[in-house]
């Protein structure tokens, strides 16, 4: 699988990103600490994946091929032990979507990260992304999480500066699969959803979004990408 992967970016050169104008750029960022398992990994790879192939998504990102979008997803845990997985990346067509949804589709995980969670070095490295990427009409950053920041700087520390870009963050905050059903469950991501609304997301109409579990991650991020490429201003500048 590895050979495959490393054989589909030599094959696949990403159309240059300062080859037309843009109408969003898009960082998405994943989290793949310690408490994320080789089962739940893969459920958010093969979910984003899915997510990006659905007929809506499909639809609201090949809507304006003479504006499109730009997509960059990097998967993050310690403060030292982030990896871009898809390089920036115009999606100008339908060929060009089925081609990165299989480069990631592909991505097998690592075995030399560490297993802590450095949610605010996440931020800083997706506002980075951000800054020296396209330059598109709207910068977006997605932070997927299943728990609070234990190592690096707090998110609460790094946020003003970051809010400061101009650069919208918003976070998909997914919940334990192992808290029991019914009031229990609902409380455990209502307070994780709580902290990731206080302290992480930033900027105009910035939201979270949440997951009851890996298993119902492709739905929430599904849900996720309409609502961040829905109603955004395609006319000129």
């Amino acid at each position: 699988m590895i050979r495959a992967l490393a054989l589909a970016l030599l094959v696949w050169t990403p159309q240059p990103v300062t080859a037309q104008a843009c109408r969003q750029a898009l960082a998405i960022g994943l989290d793949v600490s310690g408490s994320v398992d080789a089962r739940e990994y893969r459920l958010q790879i093969a979910g984003l994946a899915q997510a990006l192939d659905s007929a809506a998504v499909r639809g609201a990102l090949l809507a304006r091929p003479d504006l499109p979008v730009a997509l960059l997803v990097y998967e993050w845990s310690g403060p030292m032990d982030q990896r871009t997985l898809l390089p920036w990346s115009l999606i100008t067509n339908a060929s060009a979507l089925g081609t990165l949804i299989a480069t990631l589709a592909a991505v097998e995980r690592r075995d030399d990260a560490t297993p802590g969670t450095a949610l605010g070095m996440a931020m800083t490295l997706g506002v980075q992304h951000l800054e020296t990427g396209p330059d598109c009409w709207k910068k977006t950053l997605d932070i997927s999480g299943d728990g609070k920041s234990n190592l690096g700087p707090r998110p609460r520390t790094v946020k003003p500066a970051l809010a400061a870009k101009g650069i919208t963050i918003n976070a998909l905050v997914i919940g334990a699969d192992d808290v029991p059903t019914g009031d229990a469950r609902q409380s455990d991501i209502g307070e994780l959803a709580a902290y990731f609304l206080a302290e992480v997301i930033t900027g105009p109409d910035a939201f979270v979004e949440t997951a009851l579990g890996f298993d119902a991650y492709a739905e929430a991020m599904e849900i996720k990408l309409l609502r961040e490429l829905d109603g955004l201003v395609l006319s000129n500048r």
